[in-house]
Order: structure tokens, then C-alpha cells, then sequence
């Protein structure tokens, strides 16, 4: 192997991970000398590139204000996940995230961090102390798109997502609103008269940022599966005030508690709807402790309906989807989550061995994930990572009177804009599968003749130019 397939075992600081990375995929990396502004110049490049096509790892070096480096748009490309994953291709992604991510190893305490350089317990003010800059014009102001959120309570531990932004000096306003784990954390702090000790990561190695998006059940702690995508045992250190073990080598750490009782306005925030959703649980984080390096970067997560965000969100659910489905059902080939979707769309291939084989299978995936709303089911020939292509299949082959179903009432996301008022959703299957009576062949171009094409090409737009 060489150094670009094994260049990810560089430890598990970010600061290592981005010059390996920069070394062996620099055509993969775009970093921006010229002075860019804190309100929305971020996103508006990240959008620009998206628009030809292009999702290269990003850092900015003059943010007005930072004083440090950004770094962002780390996930927008499956591939660059791959690489932090050992090298696997996008095809093999969700196996090796599962293979990996089953491998649980418990965190490993140190004693020397490098968030541990700086530590401050008075005199905080998280509007100087906390770089932050602002995504999107419809956002209430800056947010810390990048705010993962671990506690320990009772014997449970949970590390999460939480959308936040800057209430006061000392406060955090943030949304529970996934209603998860967290949440029900805070619930159990409540009945016992508590606040919940909770601490906020700002920026680590990029598998610990995968891992904190893992759906687990009640219990399962997001820092094993993070040793298990690093391939060794996450290194933590505690705390000062209530001793939770965090990554050592983390940008910033900020520590304290979520008051039940309290309350703080946040939002609109720009979510992966692609909409800037106010719905929010309000929740206030009193920030009593401040980690961080000496060196500091800020590693922003791009908000919105953005290909880093949702696949940030997407990866390891899908990884477990597409487990799950091919485990019960054999003749599934592929699935896929496109980024036109949002979460709300999936498509799945499939070789069917029977007929209502395709609608066994969306019923399955459309129980199992409870963001989805429509899934489109599709012969195993159909390339899913095109929207095209599924279009194509959805005009040939399907019969609207014969090959859709709905079930409603379901319980869907909090942010999708179109669910009831009591958050319930329908769910859709559309089968585009040709079906055992169909009567068509492909038209298809040989691979030889593609080939034979390709000095044509190449010599007429050198004429051109």
C-alpha cells in the first residue's frame, strides 16, 4: 500500500490528520490566503464550489477576527471519508464503517492533552473566547455548528450533535430537538432536582466527529465506537470540574450544565432541510470551565442542506440501513440516500428473486429509518448515486395506479417543514423496477466502443482550443 491509502494513521489530532491529508491528496485540499468575513463568506465558497461539482477540504487562513485557522467542509466528499477510514472506496464505505464502528474499545485516559495547554475557570467570555461565525442571512446571528455534547449521568453517557450559539458571557442557548438520548438524560437529571454536568467539544480528530453521529441505543457510548473507526482507543482526559472524559487533543472544550428550568432563545438556524428552522427546545448550557490548545483551530461543520452536513448526519445511519438490508433481504445491491433527498429520500437496487420483493424491501427500510418519507425501489442496473438515472427508471417502469403505497400517521423528523402539527409524516414506495412482465431491453453503448472514441474526443477539443 502507499502512502496515500495509509497516511490516515497519523494518531488523533486534527492538526496531524489535515497536514497527512494535505501531503497525500493535495489536489483534494483548496486553502484560501485572501481575507474572508465572518458573516456568510463561508458558506457562500462552499456553495460556489458545489455549484461546479467540486467539495475539496477547506481552510481558510484570514477570517476576519479568528485569529486562527478554519477548517471546513471536512465530510462533503464520501471519498475523503473513505480515506479516514483506512482507504476503502465509497462503494465500500458502509461495510467498513459497521466492520469498524462494532469494534468498541474503551477510551484511554492520558494525562498530557493538548486541550489541556490553556484551562479557564473565572473571567469567561464566550464571545471573545469562542470563535464563531455567521452561516446563513436567515440565522439568528452566529452558531457553533460543530458542538458536541457528552455527559455522563448515572451510569449513562451520550455524546451528541446539538445546534448553539452564544447567549452571554457564560450561557449557551442550544436544541435538544432530536428529543434523544440527551434529552432523556436531562429528563432524569430533572426528576432528581439536578442540573446535567455536561461538556461541549469544539473541534477534534475527524472519527470522533463520525462516531458522535451514531444512532446507539440508550447506553452505548459514541467514544468506543470512535476507538473502534481510529483503530486504538480513544485518547480522553477529564474534566476540571466534573471529570468527564473528553478528547485530549480537542481544539476547545467548554464545561458546566444544562439547567432543566431554564430557558433561552435560539434560532432560526439553517438545517439540513435546507430551511432555517426555529423549532427548538430552548435549552440553556452554563458554561463554568473553558479547555482548549494553545493552537487552537476553529473546525466548522457547513450548516444547511450542504453535502458535508448531511453526510455527516447520513453515513452512519445508512451504514446500518444497508446492513440491515442486505442481511434480510440478499437481492439488495445497493442503497443510497441522495443529497437532493435530504434524510427523506432513499433509493435501493435490487436483483429480485419475487415478485413484491421490491415492496417487502421499502416497507422494511421505510419501518427501520424514521426520517425517511419516500423510497424508490430500482433494478440492479440502475446507477442510484444519479438522481438521473432513478428518474429514468421512475418514467420507464412505473405505473402510478399499481405500483406505489402509503402509511401515515408515523412519527417523522422535528425539522421537516411539511409534518402534521402533532409531528406526524406518510410514507411513500414507488417501485421502478421493471417487473416480471416487462418488455424492453436496455440500449447500451459497449465498453470498447467508448473507448475507441475517447483519442476523438480528446484531438477535437484540442482543435478547439
Amino acid at each position: 500500500m502507499n502512502a496515500r491509502t495509509t497516511m490516515m494513521d497519523t494518531g488523533q489530532d486534527l492538526h496531524d490528520f489535515y497536514a497527512a491529508y494535505a501531503d497525500s491528496w493535495p489536489e483534494d485540499v483548496l486553502s484560501i490566503d485572501h481575507p474572508a468575513g465572518r458573516d456568510q463568506d463561508v458558506t457562500a465558497i462552499v456553495w460556489s464550489l458545489a455549484a461546479q461539482g467540486l467539495h475539496p477540504l477547506l481552510r481558510f487562513n484570514q477570517i476576519d477576527d479568528l485569529q486562527r485557522p478554519l477548517i471546513t467542509n471536512l465530510f462533503a466528499s464520501r471519498e475523503r471519508v473513505g480515506r479516514m477510514l483506512g482507504g476503502v472506496g465509497a462503494a465500500g464505505l458502509h461495510a467498513e464503517y459497521q466492520a469498524r464502528s462494532r469494534n468498541l474499545l474503551q477510551p484511554q485516559l492520558i494525562q498530557d492533552g493538548k486541550v489541556l495547554q490553556q484551562i479557564k475557570s473565572s473571567q469567561i467570555n464566550l464571545h471573545t473566547d469562542i470563535p464563531t461565525i455567521k452561516h446563513f442571512a436567515s440565522d439568528r446571528g452566529p452558531y457553533i455548528t460543530n458542538s458536541i455534547l457528552i455527559s455522563e449521568f448515572d451510569g449513562i453517557s451520550n455524546v451528541s450533535y446539538h445546534r448553539s450559539m452564544v447567549h452571554s458571557d457564560t450561557e449557551i442557548a442550544t436544541s435538544l430537538h432530536s428529543r434523544g438520548h440527551l434529552w432523556r438524560m436531562l429528563r432524569a437529571a430533572e426528576t432528581q432536582g439536578k442540573p446535567l454536568p455536561v461538556a461541549m467539544v469544539i473541534g477534534a480528530h475527524p472519527l470522533f466527529m463520525l462516531a458522535a453521529a451514531a444512532r446507539l441505543p440508550y447506553g452505548i457510548d459514541e467514544r468506543h465506537v470512535a476507538g473502534g473507526l481510529i483503530g486504538a482507543p480513544l485518547q480522553v482526559v477529564k474534566t476540571p470540574k466534573y471529570g468527564i472524559s473528553v478528547p485530549a487533543h480537542a481544539e476547545f472544550v467548554l464545561e458546566g450544565v444544562i439547567d432543566p428550568s431554564m430557558r433561552a432563545e435560539e434560532g432560526p438556524f439553517g438545517e439540513f432541510t435546507g430551511y432555517s428552522s426555529d423549532r427548538s427546545t430552548n435549552n440553556v448550557f452554563k458554561v463554568e470551565a473553558l479547555m482548549q490548545r494553545s493552537d487552537a483551530w476553529l473546525l466548522d461543520v457547513v450548516g444547511g442542506n450542504s453535502a458535508e452536513h448531511l453526510n455527516l448526519g447520513r453515513i452512519p445511519r445508512e451504514s446500518e440501513m444497508v446492513e440491515k438490508l442486505k442481511e434480510r433481504f440478499p437481492g439488495v445491491t445497493a442503497v443510497h440516500y441522495p443529497n437532493s433527498g435530504t434524510h427523506f429520500h432513499a433509493y435501493i437496487a435490487l436483483k429480485q428473486s419475487r415478485p413484491g420483493e421490491a415492496r417487502q424491501v421499502m416497507l422494511g427500510l421505510l419501518g427501520w429509518d424514521p426520517y425517511l418519507k419516500t423510497v424508490f425501489a430500482v433494478d440492479e442496473d440502475v446507477d442510484i448515486t444519479r438522481d438521473e438515472e432513478v428518474l429514468w427508471a421512475m418514467a420507464t417502469h412505473f405505473q402510478p395506479h399499481q405500483d406505489l403505497f402509503m402509511v401515515d400517521g408515523l412519527p417523522g423528523s422535528p425539522l421537516d417543514p411539511s409534518s402534521s402539527a402533532d409531528g406526524t409524516t406518510s410514507r411513500l414506495g414507488i417501485d421502478a423496477t421493471r417487473g416480471p412482465r416487462f418488455d424492453g431491453l436496455r440500449a447500451r453503448i459497449s465498453p470498447e466502443a467508448m473507448q475507441r472514441v475517447q483519442p476523438l474526443i480528446l484531438s477535437s477539443l484540442r482543435n478547439e482550443t
